[in-house]
């Protein structure tokens, strides 16, 4: 397989395997107008086998959305062809926008305008509540 390498864009790699596509939608990749590479059971020294996301250009990623889906995936931004910086991600302590309540009663389901916000409650479980309802997230 031959991927091509990207001049300007972000790479995120170390992607636990099957983590990828949940990435992908929730980033919103598919309505992005430019090369998308999406690489599924790469070989990894580190994991045995992993996922990547090759973006070639130069985009704003949500760091929330990476760290609450694969806290152990880094993000690479390349610049000229080379690496410009390497970032180790991590969980969020609040997630706004990223998911949506299941709450029926939450107040989120009928202020439209509200924003969904979820804050990190126990990060060994990586378990996220709803701070209206404290509806736990899934």
């Amino acid at each position: 397989m031959n991927i091509d390498s990207i001049t300007n864009g972000v790479v995120i790699d170390h992607i636990s395997v099957g983590k990828g596509m949940e990435l992908y939608n929730l980033l919103g990749l598919d309505n992005l107008d430019a090369s998308v590479a999406f690489i599924k059971n790469a070989s990894s020294k580190k994991l045995g086998k992993k996922d990547i996301i090759k973006i070639d250009a130069e985009i704003d990623v949500n760091f929330d959305v990476i760290g609450y889906v694969d806290p152990a995936a880094t993000v690479n931004v390349i610049r000229d062809g080379k690496l410009f910086e390497k970032l180790k991600i991590g969980m969020p302590e609040t997630l706004t926008n990223v998911i949506k309540c299941k709450n029926p009663r939450c107040i989120t389901s009928t202020e439209q305008e509200l924003p969904h916000v979820f804050r990190l409650t126990d990060r060994e479980g990586k378990i996220y509540r709803c701070i209206y309802c404290e509806t736990k997230a899934t």
